[in-house]
């Protein structure tokens, strides 16, 4: 039996119905990405999902019992505590005192027998609803996605609060997990992780992505949203473009038959007073339900028309750094880098967040100075910046505004254009062009950036992660438009596929300053890399046992292990330390240059072999805590 149904939903919030008439279905184990242009109403249906918004007409059919969770878009302002506070949170109305137990048994653990009174009353309300096993929930929840309980949730990195706020919707053990663009602002080691974590995650996923790679590597269906319409694609990202082509063609070929059809019949009706013979009525009354059809066609939203203005050409070369370091806050951000970029080189920086890319870039334009090494500019450099904070727009003043200061026109492209015929080639209607950038979404504040930039003639271009919040179309346009880029440009970017079709050469940042350059783009990157050694998750925290006037949970006795347990527990280490001496053997065959040049294929087969050792180590290590713990 399917989990959800939707029949024939409608929702509007203007004019056009974001949900004209939708059907859809969820059934038990699906991941379900929903695609569509910005501002097509993604988001709203995810709510209906969920329950938090109710539809206009239609009927929402959930299985008895049903339960849904969501990992929302921005992390929530104002939410602290600790990590298992924020966890449990997501257990509802018993999370209160779970996280009071919690804080107490750590309070006592360290000396304070103020507080046993206090522990032992809390134990009780927690045995009387059931508490139990759901602490034993959130410890499992917390051990899996490999958090410390004990830290600050406001002291994490946007990475790990999002993991945070992932294992609080997973707490609850949902049947339906609702991701609103899950991806949006993560580094590629956070994307990655997630990835993988879902691919074997056995609930049922419904998700709004526009993460080219992420959506190619985790949906099993698409479902797209068009003008209100909802069509199902039960197939692969690849093979959803390709539907979606033959889909548009043959609509457009239906519009332009439909609009033949009509401006034939009004050319009869002007013929004269033979057109309303009373034997002609119904040709007419036809004519006025063809004009009524194609009033209600809502036309597909057009593309964002893009055109960088390119300067003079720079000189061949266009910055060269030699031995380069640089020190901020007691980090090292820069060790010993050096590199020369060519006029015409397209760069991508790859890394983790806040490892220092933005600053590499600021010190190459000479924007930070470096403690040690120098860095030469070649002659006749034009750069244009786009920024990821978004600091060079006013929120305060139009969209208008922002782009232009008190001029109609502006000189683009060698061409003069009026600036709102400009702004429509960014999607902009005049009306929007005069509304307030504070009350834009973030794929409009994006496209008014980017409209922005490209009004300035520039020779070297420096984005700083401009994918965030663009719909796959404008992606796609954006490509296309570096791809064909005379100029230079430098990269900053956690999209894998923008990565791979953009740059001809990567930085990526490898830790403790050192930046290594590698040919190609992303996948290329993998395939040279030395295989890093993955970390070993974080274990579950231990359980402090603490002696009160009451029997607790902490007084069970330990299971005992049977002895074919005790043998496989004996036997672990020695497993763990053989594959590590392997692990360590292949990595010094990569990190030999020379070895791919010999042997490509014993090279593909050492780096096969060192990701299933990854597995096999990671395999064992929670076999390793799970038979200790029991």
């Amino acid at each position: 039996m399917s989990l959800l149904t939707l029949r024939d939903i409608s929702l509007a919030f203007g004019a056009a119905p974001l949900l004209d008439h939708v059907s859809l279905t969820l059934e038990r184990g699906e991941r379900v990405c929903v695609v569509g242009r910005n501002g097509e109403g993604k988001s709203t249906l995810l709510k209906v999902v969920e329950g938090l918004l109710q539809p206009d007409s239609g009927e929402v059919v959930r299985l008895g019992g049903l339960r849904s969770a969501s990992l929302p878009q921005e992390v929530p302002v104002g939410l602290g505590g600790s990590v298992f506070a924020v966890v449990a949170s997501g257990l509802g109305d018993i999370a209160a005192t779970l996280t009071r137990y919690h804080e107490l048994s750590e309070a006592c653990a360290h000396g304070d027998t103020t507080l046993l009174g206090e522990l032992q009353r809390v134990q009780e309300r927690l045995e009387a609803g059931g508490g139990w096993s759901l602490s034993t929930r959130v410890e499992q929840v917390l051990s899996r996605l490999q958090l410390d309980g004990e830290a600050d949730f406001a002291s994490l990195s946007g990475g790990r609060k999002r993991r945070v706020l992932l294992a609080r919707a997973l707490v609850g053990e949902p049947d339906i997990l609702l991701l609103d663009e899950p991806t949006n602002h993560l580094d590629i080691s956070s994307i990655t992780w997630m990835e993988e974590f879902f691919r074997s995650y056995p609930g049922t996923l419904l998700f709004i992505t526009h993460d080219r790679a992420f959506l190619q590597a985790l949906a099993t269906r698409i479902i797209e949203l068009d003008r209100g319409v909802l069509r199902d694609f039960p197939c692969t990202y690849v093979q959803y473009l390709e539907r979606k082509q033959q889909q548009l063609e043959a609509e457009a070929q239906a519009n332009a038959l439909f609009d033949k059809k009509l401006a034939q019949e009004e050319v009869w009706i002007r013929q004269g007073i033979k057109a309303r013979r009373t034997r002609n009525e119904g040709r007419v009354r036809a004519l006025k339900d063809l004009r009524l059809e194609r009033a209600a066609r809502r036309e597909r939203s057009g593309n964002v028309q893009m055109a960088i203005g390119e300067a003079e050409r720079s000189g061949k070369l266009v910055l060269e750094a030699v031995n380069i370091s640089l020190t901020l806050g007691g980090r090292r951000i820069i060790d010993d880098f050096s590199a020369t970029v060519m006029r015409g080189d397209k760069i991508g920086l790859i890394g983790d967040n806040g490892v220092g890319k933005t600053t590499l870039v600021r010190a190459l334009l000479g924007d930070i100075p470096v403690d040690a090494g120098t860095v030469r500019h070649g002659t006749k450099i034009e750069v244009a910046y786009f920024d990821q904070l978004r600091a060079q727009l006013d929120p305060e003043k139009s969209v208008l505004d922002n782009v232009v200061q008190g001029s109609d026109f502006i000189e683009v492209d060698g061409g003069r254009k009026h600036v709102l015929a400009y702004l429509q080639d960014f999607l902009f209607s005049p009306q929007r062009s005069r509304t307030p950038v504070k009350a834009l979404s973030g794929g409009e504040r994006n496209r008014l950036l980017l409209a922005r930039l490209f009004t300035r003639p520039a020779n070297l271009l420096v984005m700083d992660e401009p994918t965030n919040d663009l719909d796959v179309e404008t992606l796609e346009l954006l490509e296309e438009l570096l791809v064909n880029y005379n100029g230079t440009l430098l990269l900053i970017s956690h999209d894998r596929a923008f990565l791979n079709n953009v740059v001809s050469s990567t930085w990526a940042f490898e830790g403790e300053g050192k930046i290594r350059e590698y040919i190609g783009g992303y996948d290329d990157w993998l395939r040279q890399r030395t295989a890093p050694v993955k970390p070993e998750p974080v274990p579950a925290r231990e359980k402090v046992e603490v002696a009160t006037p009451a029997a607790t949970l902490s007084d069970k006795p330990r299971k005992k292990l049977s002895y074919k347990e005790q043998r496989e527990l004996d036997a672990i280490p020695g497993q763990i330390a053989a594959l590590e001496a392997e692990q360590a053997m292949l990595q010094e065959k990569l990190a030999d240059p020379g070895f791919f040049a010999r042997a490509a294929q014993e090279a593909t087969d050492v780096s096969q072999r060192l990701s299933a050792i990854e597995d096999e180590l990671l395999g064992l290590l929670e076999r390793w805590e799970k038979l200790e713990n029991s």
